[in-house]
């Protein structure tokens, strides 16, 4: 077990800028069977369009053999062990698997012969950025005839499914008994399906990829469909598809293009009205619940004509580490020639990190398209596209993901294929923002009167990078002002950490660091600095920077991830097992060292994931503080090596935990130890 180090200049990626359910509302069995029978759209899976005989009136299906469940859970790229459960229409657990790390791939035998439609699906994993996902999908039909069942778990399946539900799919397999009960109310006709209202907000895309039978199309159950940037699998990398709720807790479904820089989704459909035109047997018009100017995401089809080759890429790489190449031979490789910077971090940076992989014998997996790293598309061109790959050893082990941006160079000729090659961001810095909620407690993860109030707070994380990202961290800039929606502008400071503090003197260059997560986060109470337009998905909030009394000519615009949300439940911040008015938190138990276990928060937040594990300790002259790195692959527990200062020291000691969601929401989490 490795000492920790206590330090004054290093923060994990939580803090260095590298995220409600409500109850499922009712839908009746035969309204969904109709929802996603139409969803299906024939093709491969030739369901027909009536119910079989043997499940019409009761919609229970009895198989004379073991019935099977197959399928690939992607996001783009395939989520690499990613862990599949199988619910049958009462709620019955059915079975589980894992997905394989090279496809996506599951397969399962389902427990019982006796099932009630529909089967609903869920797949809990991380993607290939790293970022937790929860999808979902469903088998709609169940045919006696049929045992061999194939369902695709997608963030389009999870739309669909979303849709036919009314609200998101997830709190059907936290209460699953329960939720099954409501679906199982009296049936109601369904007259227009979910699939088919999904197609025709992604409408663009679907030209744009030459999918011209859009009424074959599966986009639950299509058995040839696999993530290797085939054109079903190209319309997942062109989409940004999320579940959400605004500041006003409506469920809304988000679709955009996946290229364009605004985090502004371009078409929002609330849920709850799309559901209820989907579930009107005449006169359905769903698309009155979208609740946005555009009604279809963009095109990016100049960049989508490219990305067939992009797993061209991944294999050249892959074969230089499986060579054990050295951080000499990735210099030189034809994959790097075009290799400028990315956030500070140069071409020996990159080169020394695939060197890495080729000692550890990792393997990148396929590309995922994460977003852009132009300012702004020309027509439907990306000339950076910023991709991540997930990284493991042999045995299929995630190690960790590979991010970095991709350029595509055109071949001389007609008959010559093109050629991907890694490039580089070309920026000298990062800058993120991202809503952030704060929880104050004390050592039995109780609130405590010395807690600040309100008590969760809530504000804006700005993630200025300060120090580059090299073998030897030097400081990029002095000063930074952010210019906020309202008007204001907000200065930030120098403090000898890799990312800018925010400062109470405008102009000063150098701040004192304080350790806390506040030094980073504008708070919505501030007086004159957060209003509604500053929390609301998509703000823009613009930033000039100095170094050495010089303006820098790099300027920077960072885009709110997602809406700061109006009530933030407790149970959505990160918490430790096993706390109590008996066995608090201590000093003691620090210095000693201790093993945190958090799996009871992990199991009620599938779709979040630690990002930042802190020890802060303030009494010294500079606030010092221990970073842990978080527990990846799935690990519910910490082992925390002892923490040693001086006894006669007065110290004020803090424990934090951060953890994000899938829409880049952050919570913190801020434990005061007691004193033993």
């Amino acid at each position: 077990m490795p000492s920790p180090k206590f330090t004054t200049s290093s923060l994990p990626g939580a803090w260095a800028g590298a995220s409600l359910f409500s109850s499922v509302r009712n839908i009746t069995l035969a309204a969904f069977f109709a929802l996603a029978l139409a969803a299906c759209g024939g093709g491969g899976s030739d369901t027909g369009s009536t119910t079989p005989p043997d499940s019409a009136a009761s919609g229970v299906t009895t198989f004379a053999v073991t019935p099977t469940l197959s399928g690939v859970a992607a996001v783009g790229a395939p989520l690499t062990n990613a862990l599949v459960k199988v619910i049958d229409g009462s709620g019955a657990p059915l079975g589980t698997a894992t997905t394989k790390p090279a496809d996506g791939s599951y397969s399962l035998s389902l427990s019982n012969k006796v099932l009630k439609l529909p089967l609903l699906i869920q797949a809990t994993g991380i993607d290939a950025s790293g970022n937790p996902q929860v999808l979902h999908s469903a088998v709609p039909v169940l045919d006696a005839a049929k045992p061999a069942m194939v369902a695709n778990i997608t963030p389009l399946s999870n739309a669909i499914v979303a849709l036919a539900m009314g609200s998101d799919p997830q709190p059907a397999f936290a209460s699953s008994a329960a939720s099954a009960a409501a679906m199982a109310a009296p049936a109601a006709s369904a007259a227009s399906a979910a699939g088919e209202f999904v197609k025709t907000l992604i409408k663009t895309q679907l030209s744009d990829l030459k999918i011209t039978n859009t009424a074959a199309l599966d986009l639950l159950g299509d058995a040839s469909f696999t993530a290797n940037k085939s054109a079903q699998d190209l319309l997942l990398e062109s989409l940004r598809v999320q579940l959400s709720k605004n500041s006003k807790g409506v469920e809304q479904l988000l679709i955009s293009n996946k290229l364009i820089n605004s985090a502004n989704p371009e078409v929002q459909v609330s849920l709850g009205a799309a559901q209820t035109e989907l579930l009107k047997s005449t006169g359905a018009a769903p698309a009155t619940a979208i609740t946005s100017t555009l009604k279809l995401a963009s095109t990016a089809k100049a960049t989508l004509d490219n990305l067939p080759l992009l797993d061209e890429l991944a294999a050249g790489l892959n074969s230089l580490i499986a060579q054990g190449k050295t951080a000499a031979d990735f210099k030189a490789a034809t994959q790097l020639a075009a290799y400028s910077q990315h956030d500070s971090a140069d071409k020996d940076a990159m080169a020394a990190k695939l060197a890495d992989f080729a000692v550890k014998k990792g393997q990148l997996g396929r590309f995922m398209v994460t977003g852009c790293a132009d300012d702004a598309l020309v027509a439907g061109l990306c000339k950076k596209v910023l991709i991540s790959a997930n990284v493991t050893d042999s045995s299929g082990a995630l190690l960790g993901q590979f991010s970095d941006a991709a350029s595509f160079t055109k071949g001389a000729s007609a008959s010559t294929p093109g050629l991907w090659g890694l490039v580089g961001n070309g920026r000298n810095f990062a800058m993120h923002v991202y809503p952030v909620n704060v929880i104050h407690l004390g050592p039995d993860a109780n609130v405590t009167a010395a807690s600040p109030a309100p008590n969760p707070w809530v504000g804006i994380q700005v993630a200025i990078q300060g120090m580059s990202n090299t073998a030897t961290p030097a400081k990029i800039m002095d000063t930074a002002t952010v210019q906020l929606q309202s008007g204001y502008s907000i200065p930030f400071a120098y403090c000898g950490r890799p990312l800018l503090c925010i400062s109470d003197t405008p102009g000063a260059k150098l701040v004192k660091p304080t350790g806390s997560i506040a030094e980073l986060v504008l708070r919505q109470s501030a007086l004159g600095w957060l209003g509604s337009a500053e929390s609301q998905r998509g703000a823009k909030y613009s930033a000039s920077f100095t170094l050495d009394d010089k303006p820098l000519t790099e300027t920077r615009s960072a885009y709110l991830l997602a809406d700061v949300p109006a009530v933030t439940p407790v149970a959505r911040f990160p918490a430790i097992d096993g706390l109590s008015s008996s066995q608090p938190l201590t000093t003691a138990a620090l210095r000693a060292g201790l093993t945190i276990n958090f799996s009871n928060w992990a199991a009620a937040n599938p779709d979040m994931r630690l990002i930042s594990v802190r020890a802060l300790l303030d009494g010294f002259v500079l606030p010092l503080y221990v970073d842990y790195e978080p527990p990846s692959g799935g690990k519910t527990a910490l082992v925390l090596a002892p923490v040693a200062w001086p006894s006669s020291a007065t110290m004020t000691v803090e424990f934090w935990l951060g953890a994000q969601d899938a829409a880049g929401r952050r919570y913190y989490t801020r434990y005061a130890l007691a004193t033993q």
